[in-house]
């Protein structure tokens, strides 16, 4: 279940409800979770909005182009490990922002459609809800796969092979 907020207009025209639909349900899927039992909750915004939350909870007061906010911490203890499931019975797994315009200031530096690196950091977004992340080394190249391996499903090219 997925449930999209859009404070930026501009979002209306790649349909980010069924992009996020898309993203959440192929990563669920991939790591063996029924789509239906979870929640996530996107909001689409620009990058003013951004900037004020990585200031807020990071301390960067910069735009960026995704954020996650998991509704609990389920990081893995070992560097490269995966981490625990979520179990029930809260179904939420947590919040994701997104900003327009670096979103495709993204894809035209990378010359690659914006609905394809939105679908990327769609995935990238929920893989944080489940607890992966890529500060240490070997999580990063867990996570970095893991999004290969879902983008690939999806019929998305690798966003980490320089083209």
């Amino acid at each position: 279940m997925i449930d999209v907020l859009i404070e930026d207009e501009r979002w209306q025209a790649l349909d980010l409800s069924a992009l996020a639909d898309k993203a959440s349900t192929a990563t669920l899927v991939h790591l063996a979770m029924d789509p239906e039992t979870w929640e996530i909750c996107v909001m689409a915004c620009d990058d003013a909005r951004i900037a004020d939350l990585n200031a807020e909870f990071r301390e960067k007061p910069t735009a960026t182009n995704v954020l996650s906010w998991p509704s609990d911490e389920r990081a893995a203890e070992q560097d490269g490990d995966h981490p625990a499931q979520p179990q029930g019975p809260d179904p939420e797994l947590g919040d994701i922002a997104i900003a327009y315009d670096t979103c495709l200031r993204e894809s035209d530096a990378a010359n690659k459609p914006m609905r394809d690196h939105v679908t990327h950091l769609l995935v990238h977004g929920v893989l944080h809800l489940l607890g992966y992340d890529h500060i240490r080394d070997k999580d990063a190249a867990l996570m970095e796969g893991l999004e290969v391996e879902i983008l690939g499903k999806l019929g998305l090219s690798n966003p980490y092979c320089l083209d």
